[in-house]
């Protein structure tokens, strides 16, 4: 019953994450933030493993899916430091997010709750294919809901990680059971032996025996 109980509610927290990843995917995509659209993919196929790995009882599977959570608890974590400008690092750097192929920004800064959007017309700021903007009433600034995204990644990324290490234990401990009691092992298994040659003497004995007394039975008649 525990291995079923921590196997659903691994593919709970899976489906969880597979969600929180999806949505956030199409908020990255409206704000054509390249880096975290492909942080975000990469997730997404790492959760389907370790739903894959769940349901067909794959240990493998779910340890490769418990190592990439430690990498996405760190990249969150870096979003988070990013977004509140930690140490050296600042939102002006837009190559971080965008490959440099465009202006970074959050689809959250001019869509978020309560934002009134003001574009500045003939502003000597906006670059050739830009526009500069004010935006004021925001009930929430667009870089605390990058964060709570993030955090909520990270709570759900480190149940995962503690579901999917026991899972797996669980499921290496019934395969070595398995084997110990002679499951596929060469213990349990022995291949049908052949027929030795001492095994047939017997029969090649009484053949033997067989023709000579014919032998002699026809010689008998002969000599009659």
């Amino acid at each position: 019953m525990g291995k079923c109980n921590g196997r659903c509610t691994l593919v709970g927290f899976c489906c969880l994450q597979l969600v929180a990843a999806l949505e956030r995917q199409i908020f990255d995509f409206l704000g054509y933030q390249w880096v975290p659209i492909l942080a975000n993919f990469l997730h997404i196929m790492a959760v389907i493993l370790g739903i894959f790995g769940t349901i067909q009882y794959r240990s493998r599977y779910l340890i490769l899916y418990a190592l990439w959570l430690v990498l996405w608890v760190g990249w969150n974590a870096f979003i988070i430091c990013f977004y509140l400008e930690v140490g050296h690092l600042s939102q002006d750097r837009d190559f971080i997010m965008t490959f440099n192929t465009s202006l970074h920004r959050s689809w959250w800064m001019e869509n978020g709750p309560g934002c009134l959007v003001i574009p500045v017309m003939n502003s000597n700021l906006a670059l050739e294919d830009h526009h500069v903007i004010t935006v004021t009433g925001c009930l929430l600034d667009y870089q605390y809901i990058e964060v709570v995204s993030s955090a909520m990644q990270i709570f759900l990324a480190l149940f995962g990680f503690v579901y999917a290490c026991y899972v797996s234990k669980v499921f290496m401990e019934e395969e070595d059971s398995f084997d110990f009691i002679g499951g596929f092992d060469s213990y349990g298994y022995q291949a049908p032996q052949k027929m030795s040659h001492l095994q047939l003497q017997p029969l090649y004995t009484g053949i033997l025996k067989l023709l000579v007394s014919i032998n002699s039975l026809y010689n008998f008649w002969q000599h009659c």
